[in-house]
């Protein structure tokens, strides 16, 4: 009798753990979430106007479709080569800030692409895709983006360009996800100012 018990318990505590556990959001708990995504996790409800279970499905649903992502290996010459790109979008925003950064919105979705992750064309897939492996740079890019789309001002775009070098950096440096989390400077950081050395800087774009 005592046998049939314990069976019968054990029976029940495991059914309940495997309930738990299907009814748990694929990319683990809360806490789990926040550590992951940092403050992508905040972004995130507060695009679904506070709605924490709506957001925490959508990071969830990121986590599960791309996790098993491995970002692929750049030939040096392609590093450099993409390098010298941002370089160049960089001297163009005194002359042209609105081309400039649509060029460094594509380059940027080019490097992602040739480092594994899916479609430029496809930003939405891409982005999400990237928060999963690179969750505290993604805010540039979401503003990079934006500003290429027009919707910005001079010192917006300038802004949107420094906070989405540090992505940058860690694509073509062909950092391993997960490897660096150092947290992007500050938009004010002179490394991170779009500037040339001989031209005269248009306004909203000189260093501090």
């Amino acid at each position: 009798m005592i046998t049939v018990v314990v069976i019968a318990v054990v029976v029940i505590a495991a059914g309940t753990l495997l309930f738990i556990g299907r009814t748990r959001a694929p990319g683990g708990g809360r806490r789990s979430l926040q550590r992951r995504f940092g403050p992508e996790y905040q972004q995130s409800v507060d695009r679904h106007d506070g709605d924490v279970k709506a957001a925490e499905q959508e990071l969830s649903e990121r986590v599960k479709h791309h996790l098993s992502l491995h970002e692929q290996t750049l030939p040096p010459e392609v590093r450099a080569h993409y390098a010298a790109q941002w370089a160049d979008c960089q001297e163009q925003f005194v002359e042209s800030p609105p081309k400039a950064v649509a060029e460094a919105d594509a380059l940027l979705a080019r490097l992602a692409e040739d480092r594994g992750y899916p479609d430029g064309d496809q930003f939405e897939e891409q982005l999400a895709a990237l928060s999963v492996h690179h969750a505290h740079y993604v805010h540039g890019y979401r503003s990079l983006h934006t500003a290429a789309r027009g919707q910005c001002g001079t010192e917006e775009m300038r802004e949107a360009m420094i906070e989405a070098r540090p992505l940058f950096e860690a694509l073509v440096t062909d950092q391993s996800a997960g490897s660096r989390r150092r947290r992007p400077r500050s938009p004010g950081a002179r490394s991170r100012t779009p500037r040339t050395q001989t031209r005269r800087h248009a306004k909203g774009t000189g260093t501090r």
